[in-house]
């Protein structure tokens, strides 16, 4: 009970740096990331490079591939100040100048076309991206808002051949081992939320959209498995897919019996905790079946 209270207190950063190194998220989402960065490759001829913006980057283990596929210019927004801490050190350490940490919100930036712009302008250098990135970012603005924060990075951000990546838990299952139906039991429990933050539903909404007319939407689902054999850092991920606390207040009382539920479901079987996420891929002016 101790362990699992305590992890409570560790940063975002450090949740999800428990989570990228015990799960196979990163490798899911680095697989499908290969394929949208081969796809426009193909698209662009060998003299036009790739830049790319990371929306909610926090310590981006996608790097890597980014860093090396975009050298004329990656630049990653987070609003966490640590997060970005880590890759200023990785930056100046590894002498990577063409990457840009750069913190801020960016549902007040894209939610508004003018703040939109000057965030072009001013971060951004004045020159559109090929690609933006989204990667479990969008459970920090409202899926009503969505529509406006994609529309403001197709008029404002993107180049004419670019594509989007964006991944996310999926909102709904049965089954009781993934992190949905944890979110939905105890946050509807004591708070009655629920995950309605659909991807799935979001793609149809985007095809239907005048703006998005000519663009390739897809989406995907695909199982990621996460355990680790340390009580502490399983919680830690709990209390990270459970929002506590940005964004739900658990009392004390409350936490406990999360704690006790975890461990007896999870723990004590040696159950991984599986999260179904989807991926939604949008490319805009590619002219031949892009790779999902």
């Amino acid at each position: 009970m101790n362990l699992g209270l305590k992890a409570c207190s560790r940063s975002m950063y450090e949740e999800d740096r428990v989570w990228s190194r015990y799960s196979q998220d990163k490798v899911d989402i680095g697989e499908e990331l290969a394929k949208v960065i081969r796809t426009l490759n193909k698209g662009l001829s060998l003299s036009e490079s790739i830049r790319a913006l990371s929306i909610g980057s926090s310590i981006e283990p996608q790097f890597r591939i980014l860093e090396t596929a975009c050298r004329e210019g990656l630049y990653l927004l987070d609003i966490d100040k640590a997060a970005l801490g880590v890759i200023k050190e990785r930056i100046k350490r590894q002498c990577t100048s063409h990457v840009s940490a750069i913190c801020g919100d960016y549902n007040k930036i894209l939610l508004n076309t003018s703040h939109a712009r000057a965030f072009l302008k001013k971060y951004l250098g004045g020159e559109r991206v090929r690609l933006i990135t989204l990667h479990h970012s969008l459970y920090y603005s409202k899926e009503s808002d969505w529509i406006q924060i994609f529309e403001n990075l197709y008029n404002n951000i993107l180049q004419p051949e670019s594509a989007i990546h964006a991944v996310l838990m999926a909102s709904e299952t049965n089954n009781e081992y993934t992190t949905t139906w944890l979110y939905n039991h105890f946050a509807g429990k004591f708070f009655n939320c629920y995950n309605d933050q659909n991807l799935r539903e979001f793609a149809q909404k985007l095809k239907i959209n005048p703006l998005f007319k000519k663009a390739q939407v897809f989406v995907d689902t695909h199982p990621v498995r996460f355990f680790v054999s340390d009580f502490s850092k399983f919680m830690s991920v709990v209390w990270m897919i459970l929002l506590y606390p940005n964004v739900h207040k658990y009392t004390f009382a409350q936490r406990e019996e999360i704690t006790e539920y975890v461990y007896n479901k999870f723990w004590l079987k040696k159950k991984p905790l599986i999260q179904m996420q989807d991926h939604l891929v949008i490319y805009n002016g590619i002219r031949f079946k892009g790779l999902i």
